[in-house]
């Protein structure tokens, strides 16, 4: 049986049983995805999706809107934080443009894939169209499947979208029946009287819709376009059996959606850091989840995932290259 074999493999490494901690977990989890005891991490991919949120409008945000398509840029352009932890670990990254408000002009390496500029205003109206939510899901799915034909078999998901985490405080919410209250933060970066001002907006939100939806109802209502391609392509991702590293709140809130649809997603996720939206450890709590890092990150667009490959590198790099007793000729306890 595989999961005694892996175990076996690793309990016999030359370290007392249990040291590397949760590395051993790691390792044992990639091994039952790929199902072999010898597992390899080929091509690995950064996506990260871009798009602008009509509530941004009614000032949840630190930023303006504007700062979405001019981080886009940044991205394209080799400079976002992004940029430098994906070409230090030899991670290829793609940006997507998933609903940006702007006509990004023609020739850039961005991934075109524009549902409309931005979702609707949520204190109006339901971020998308039942025709605009399928189209972003098939989006998602779409990016992915063509990673895919490159052989990667590991592939992190980032975010860019001023108001992001307010459309994901109200996911969070309205998926585990919170007081929205509890799901908000601080985001950005807002200060004391723009956060009151942002709670304020959040719950008239969430009292204009109804308290009984499901799970694509509230992703469609509440969240926005990069969040709904977000969900279509982990869904690819875990079709594809690739391993998928889970940034931080948005992210995070994006597989929870999956999760609650088909709770055999969290095999394929590795949770790559808790981040300092006051939100996110209550979320992974509830999904009974634990992440890699704690480094105080709330900076979205995958940052956590890069950060993270090279400890999830050398969960598979110990399984495949670490002695055991018997070759190293370590005597074992008794």
């Amino acid at each position: 049986m595989l999961s005694s074999e892996l175990q076996h493999k690793i309990d016999f490494k030359t370290k007392p049983l249990g040291a590397l901690g949760h590395l051993e977990h790691l390792a044992r989890k990639i091994g039952m995805v790929q199902k072999t005891t010898s597992p390899q991490l080929l091509n690995p991919h950064m996506v990260v999706f871009a798009a602008d949120h009509g509530i941004a409008t009614a000032g949840v945000s630190a930023y303006p809107q504007e700062v979405t398509y001019q981080m886009v840029m940044n991205f394209l352009g080799g400079g976002a934080a992004i940029n430098v932890f994906c070409r230090q670990h030899d991670i290829t990254i793609k940006i997507v443009d998933a609903g940006v408000n702007f006509d990004f002009p023609e020739g850039l390496n961005l991934v075109n894939k524009k549902v409309r500029k931005s979702s609707r205003n949520i204190l109006k109206e339901p971020a998308m169209t039942f025709e605009e939510y399928q189209l972003a899901l098939e989006n998602g799915k779409t990016v992915v499947s063509e990673v895919a034909k490159t052989g990667c078999n590991i592939i992190g998901f980032g975010e860019m979208g001023i108001g992001n985490t307010s459309a994901s405080s109200l996911m969070m919410s309205k998926l585990f029946d919170i007081p929205v209250t509890h799901c908000i933060g601080r985001g950005t970066g807002l200060n004391d009287q723009q956060l009151q001002n942002k709670i304020s907006i959040l719950r008239e939100a969430v009292e204009k819709y109804p308290s009984e939806m499901n799970e694509d109802e509230i992703a469609r209502t509440f969240g926005g376009l990069e969040i709904a391609q977000m969900i279509g392509a982990m869904e690819e991702a875990f079709r594809q059996n690739m391993l998928i590293m889970v940034d931080g709140f948005i992210a995070t809130v994006a597989v929870a959606t999956v999760w609650k649809k088909n709770p055999e997603i969290l095999n394929n996720c590795i949770f790559c850091h808790v981040s300092n939206e006051n939100a996110h450890p209550q979320l992974l709590g509830l999904m009974r989840e634990k992440a890699i890092l704690n480094l105080d990150l709330r900076l979205g667009e995958g940052t956590g995932c890069a950060l993270a490959y090279p400890i999830i590198q050398s969960a598979v790099n110990f399984l495949n290259e670490m002695s055991s007793f018997e070759d190293a000729h370590v005597s074992n306890k008794e």
